[in-house]
């Protein structure tokens, strides 16, 4: 008696995570309001307070403030129910607390002083490896 040969199984695809989903969101609606080097980090296993982060530039406080507000509008839509903005009324960067992925918004020279690209991004993982 032959012994059937093991079926192949379909894989199916994997689907974006949530937090997938939310970071497209991000930054198209930033894309949409005309920031300015855009930049996504994966910090999952690095930070505790959230598994994303995305850093981008406005050319205006106004400007920042309008892509924060629109930004917390996309998320509620979305279904994302707890958005916390830091920052706004006339500030250099503004922050966006949304859940797994947090979200920092800056005049230029802020960005360049505070230089979180820098601290979250390649050092970090030479700290973490090394």
């Amino acid at each position: 008696m032959k012994k059937a040969a093991p079926r192949a199984r379909k894989v199916k695809a994997a689907e974006p995570s949530r937090t997938d989903a939310i970071q497209k969101l991000i930054v198209a609606s930033l894309e949409d309001d005309k920031a300015v080097d855009v930049v996504s980090l994966d910090l999952t296993g690095k930070a505790m307070f959230c598994d994303r982060m995305v850093i981008a530039s406005g050319m205006a406080d106004r400007q920042i403030a309008a892509m924060a507000q629109h930004l917390k509008e996309k998320l509620h839509a979305a279904g994302q129910k707890r958005v916390q903005i830091e920052g706004l009324g006339g500030s250099d960067w503004v922050l966006i607390d949304a859940g797994d992925i947090v979200v920092h918004l800056f005049m230029p020279d802020a960005r360049e002083t505070y230089a979180l690209e820098k601290m979250w991004g390649q050092d970090l993982d030479e700290a973490v490896a090394g």
